[in-house]
């Protein structure tokens, strides 16, 4: 899967996963949000996500520690 992660409007990471298919520039276009902090790869490994990457046309690259961390965050059981 391929991934973006953008600051929403209150200064919060959120994290867009989407099929590898899909160009992160594509992806982007529809976001509402402002800016985008890093995008890449992420797979679902035995110890937990691994983000890796980036992505040139929208400048950023991906943060593996930082963004497997949003990711498990986002997709935890509440």
């Amino acid at each position: 899967m391929k991934y973006i992660i953008v600051e929403d409007f209150s200064g919060q990471e959120v994290p867009f996963i989407f099929p590898r298919r899909v160009d992160h520039t594509d992806m982007r276009e529809q976001l509402p949000y402002g800016k985008v902090l890093s995008a890449g790869i992420v797979e679902l490994g035995p110890d937990g996500f691994l983000c890796q990457g980036g992505n040139t046309e929208l400048g950023v690259l991906a943060r593996p520690e930082k963004d497997a961390a949003i990711i498990t965050e986002a997709l935890r059981k509440r």
